[in-house]
């Protein structure tokens, strides 16, 4: 089926009732979930596109009555928001409606109140089910020999001297040879946040302990000292592994952005708002006395409230 286009005259099933004057997008599945029909001076309805029968360039059908139509609730403008305002990565691989305005659900916390609970519970429900068909990670875990160990080893990232300001994320990119069983060997871009943070930050972060690393048998592998100004992010969304990003949020300020999600983190990487079950996490990281930064390369379970080790 073509998707709907803005302007599109929407017929029902006895006759036309007005046309497409908005989409609504699932943050998930990057599929249309709705279309908004102005109805011909009888305001605006959200028309789930299960009620779609066919589209053509410039028609909507769909297979139900006007009547039926008009019976669904009014659209409600303040319970979304555009998608030039929140980012959808890739978006724009699936969507192909221009000009005009593409909305996703509205983040909760922008409108100040306590986030609804079938929202909430949505969002987990669905990110369960379609992180189950995500064949890689489970390949992966199967195919890594048990007696394999972890790679403890440093990796060189960039220089500090690149961070100009304090709290404040920079991104450190950098490539990295993996070798999975049975696979001949590749090389992967990967990437880490790394911020130099004040001691209100720091203490957010530490609370006032060193944080240890350990290998599968317990053993420290190394100490990331309260008192040491740069902490280092894992640039994977604890929610399910996205890639996220330091942006401007117009109510707080400057933050981590999931923008697959909405997940929302601060400097100290606090869970702000959004799905994620646990903060950003850290890894080990050290600077030489020339700058030089260097991180050992961790990844961790996505979706656990506890933080388990993978890679």
């Amino acid at each position: 089926m073509m998707q709907p286009k803005l302007t599109s005259k929407v017929r029902a099933t006895d006759r036309e009732i007005g046309e497409v004057s908005k989409v609504i997008v699932d943050p998930l599945s990057h599929e249309i979930s709705h279309i908004v029909v102005s109805m011909n001076g009888n305001g605006e309805r959200q028309v789930p596109m299960t009620f779609v029968q066919a589209v053509t360039d410039d028609l909507v059908e769909l297979r139900a009555a006007a009547g039926d139509i008009l019976e669904l609730p009014p659209f409600k403008r303040d319970d979304y928001v555009t998608t030039h305002e929140v980012e959808i990565a890739h978006l724009e691989d699936k969507i192909h409606v221009t000009p005009g305005e593409v909305l996703v659900p509205f983040p909760e916390l922008e409108k100040s109140v306590k986030r609804r609970t079938f929202f909430m519970n949505f969002t987990h429900v669905i990110g369960f089910l379609i992180g189950l068909p995500i064949a890689f990670p489970v390949l992966r875990y199967l195919m890594k020999p048990m007696y394999s160990p972890f790679d403890n080893g440093w990796l060189k990232i960039g220089n500090v001297s690149k961070i100009k300001q304090d709290d404040i994320g920079f991104q450190f990119k950098y490539k990295r040879k993996v070798k999975e069983a049975y696979m001949p060997e590749s090389e992967i871009e990967k990437n880490v946040w790394v911020l130099k943070v004040t001691p209100a930050v720091q203490e957010k972060i530490y609370q006032g302990k060193d944080m240890e690393f350990k290998d599968a048998s317990g053993k420290t592998v190394w100490t990331n000292k309260k008192d040491f100004p740069y902490v280092a992010y894992s640039g994977k969304c604890p929610h399910l592994g996205c890639g996220y990003k330091w942006r401007q949020h117009k109510v707080l300020g400057q933050v981590f952005l999931c923008p697959c999600h909405l997940s929302i983190y601060d400097a100290s990487g606090k869970v702000l708002d959004g799905p994620a079950p646990r903060a950003l996490d850290s890894l080990p990281i050290r600077v030489s006395a020339t700058g030089e930064v260097e991180i050992i390369d961790m990844e961790f379970k996505a979706g656990t409230k506890s933080q388990i080790r993978i890679i």
